[in-house]
């Protein structure tokens, strides 16, 4: 905007000054009288207020959004480790820690499983820590003390507008009443770990010894591998796809993931020995054995539903990780009905010859220790109902060890160092004093 010619105190197209700091800046000044030369006392006035009232508004709002955007909302809180174990009446220390200052000052207070008031005592109450802003601290050592067995999640909460999702910082806290049963656990863990996996080998140098497979029940290979391929399917899908974990973790926010490497590894390991005792059956002596219609059946049913569930998913009804937990479920049918089989083989044959006995002790050895694995947890955490109140996983558990209890009395016991009955061939034979006694057994 410029001064018309011949306006006083003006000099030709001499710019007038319009504020653009603050209104108190001596620029507004200079404008105001200039601008009250040019339309009166009155009106500029008015519209020097409007325009005082519209900068400040203006930069007041600009400061709003520099410290929203800059500072507010941003702010991550976070624990030193994401879970620890402490004996009762035991202090441990973690750290609480944010990773930037606070501009203004707040209470950080902890909540047990999204309360404020831990109902079951696990821990002794943590003091609420008040942040005094002028500090300029970012981080606070945290105690815990162990006050009954069992395990907490401990969360963070804060009114503050500068934290960004302060809820996700979190802790698992597992109180236990000895921590060398923890490792104790652990170490049984992995032995029977070892047992399940070397288990598959036994009957794989039976048959090569042999050069047979008779004795083996074709329909439990059948039901091991559809076992161990569902089970596969489950286990690849947690551990390894983002967005069926993505998933997972939205329903279980601050769950842990079921499935570990070694999950995944050994059944890897079962799917390709099972694989591999299934070329045997092809390449040795087998007899007139065969898969029964009633095998064929059930697992023509299974894969029949998980193709099905398959195209269900394909067109987003369910989600991916639904169809991974049919997978389990298949997995749980099959471990119900796979030792049938053999167990009734044995018992018309009246011989478990061809059907090896270390694989029977290996995993009655992996599943008498993974049941004390079991009561050893519950008994330490005082988690009982992890096992009465998870009855399928006992269950199946307990399960398998009675049929691999029969397989031994089976063995050792009831067809002890017997060969399998034969059928005889109908025939004629004369049987005379003079008959020698070879001639009874055609």
């Amino acid at each position: 905007m410029e001064a018309n010619e011949g306006d006083p105190g003006q000099e030709p197209n001499e710019p007038v000054m319009f504020c653009v700091n603050r209104p108190t800046d001596a620029d507004c000044v200079l404008s105001t009288v200039q601008l009250q030369a040019l339309i009166g006392t009155d009106l500029a006035g008015k519209m020097n207020f409007l325009s005082s009232f519209f900068i400040s508004l203006i930069y007041w709002t600009g400061l709003s959004i520099h410290l929203v955007s800059g500072q507010n909302g941003t702010i991550v809180a976070h624990f030193s480790t994401d879970s620890i174990d402490t004996e009762i009446g035991d202090t441990s220390n973690v750290t609480l820690s944010i990773s930037s200052f606070l501009q203004e000052n707040t209470t950080l207070l902890f909540t047990y499983e999204d309360k404020y008031v831990d109902s079951h005592d696990y821990i002794v109450p943590i003091p609420n820590i008040t942040v005094d802003a002028s500090n300029n601290r970012t981080s606070w050592v945290v105690q815990i003390i162990g006050n009954n067995g069992g395990h907490v999640i401990v969360g963070v909460n804060s009114s503050s507008v500068e934290f960004e999702d302060i809820k996700k910082a979190y802790i698992r806290v597992d109180v236990v009443h000895s921590s060398a049963l923890v490792i104790i656990n652990a170490v049984i863990g992995w032995v029977y770990f070892v047992a399940w996996s070397v288990s598959f080998y036994p009957q794989v140098y039976t048959n090569w010894k042999r050069k047979s497979v008779i004795g083996l029940n074709f329909d439990f290979l059948c039901y091991n591998i559809t076992g161990f391929l569902a089970y596969g399917f489950f286990n690849v899908g947690m551990y390894w796809v983002p967005s069926v974990q993505a998933e997972y973790f939205s329903d279980h926010p601050r769950g842990i993931n079921p499935v570990q490497l070694n999950d995944v590894i050994f059944t890897l390991h079962a799917v390709f020995v099972t694989i591999l005792t299934i070329v045997q059956c092809f390449l040795y002596e087998r007899g007139d054995q065969r898969v029964s219609k009633i095998c064929i059946g059930l697992l023509v049913g299974a894969w029949l539903f998980a193709a099905i569930a398959l195209i269900v998913t394909l067109t987003h009804t369910i989600t991916w990780l639904t169809y991974l937990y049919y997978f389990s479920y298949i997995k749980l049918g099959v471990t119900l009905i796979k030792y049938m089989p053999q167990a009734l083989m044995n018992f018309r044959r009246k011989s478990t010859v061809g059907w090896s006995i270390g694989n029977v002790l290996l995993d009655f050895t992996g599943g008498s220790l993974s049941l004390l694995q079991m009561f050893l947890l519950s008994y330490n955490s005082d988690d009982w109902g992890s096992i009465f109140g998870d009855p399928t996983k006992f269950g199946l558990g307990f399960f398998s060890i009675l049929f691999d209890v029969l397989f031994m009395v089976q063995h050792y016991g009831l067809y002890r160092n017997r060969e399998p009955y034969q059928q005889i061939k109908d025939s004629e034979v004369s049987v005379s004093k003079d008959t020698p006694s070879s001639q009874y057994n055609k």
